[in-house]
């Protein structure tokens, strides 16, 4: 697997869905950007996933997020907490997100709460928040063919129940993905 140094943080909101969350560890695999997460932002989804869904459980949830520590072995951002107090956003709670950026470097902070993450902030550590349609979008211009083959991936990976290639794309839109969805459906048949 190739490495690139263009790194992306992902906001717990992306990683509560799970066909999204699924998506996205599959395009981390790909080595077009590095994918990177915290600890804070595991017990984030995780703590809201156990709320909104009482039919899971924390072991379920804890060996979701130690497969996805597996997978990718630097994806876990450390140490950043010392600068969660000197960050100013509208909500205090997302600061954590922010400083595991910081502290690797990121370039993209992959969230649904735009507004939670504001532009002026963001630029003063080079930093920019993306919709996850959006960065995907982004990643389909640097290389389509590893999207495409993440998406193969996936939807391969996917048994009960199995998926046609439209039912996925169809699973795709209803993760708010609609440009991605527009952009593999081109190649729907390589899906």
């Amino acid at each position: 697997m190739r490495c690139s140094p263009f790194t992306a943080v992902y906001d717990a909101n992306v990683l509560y869905p799970a066909p999204l969350r699924d998506f996205l560890m599959h395009l981390a695999l790909t080595g077009v950007y590095r994918a990177r997460w915290s600890e804070q932002i595991h017990e984030e989804w995780k703590r809201n996933l156990l709320v909104n869904r009482p039919e899971l459980n924390r072991e379920q949830l804890d060996r979701t997020s130690s497969l996805m520590d597996a997978a990718v072995p630097d994806g876990l951002v450390t140490d950043y907490e010392q600068l969660i107090e000197g960050l100013k956003l509208p909500d205090v709670d997302d600061r954590h997100v922010l400083a595991a950026a910081i502290k690797c470097n990121a370039s993209v902070i992959v969230t649904f709460n735009l507004k939670d993450f504001p532009k002026n902030t963001l630029e003063a550590f080079d930093i920019e928040s993306l919709h996850p349609d959006d960065f995907i979008a982004d990643l389909w211009d640097l290389d389509q063919a590893a999207v495409l083959e993440a998406a193969r991936r996936q939807r391969a990976s996917l048994k009960m129940p199995p998926l046609s290639a439209r039912q996925y794309l169809d699973k795709l839109l209803q993760q708010k993905l609609p440009e991605t969805v527009k952009l593999l459906s081109i190649f729907e048949f390589l899906i």
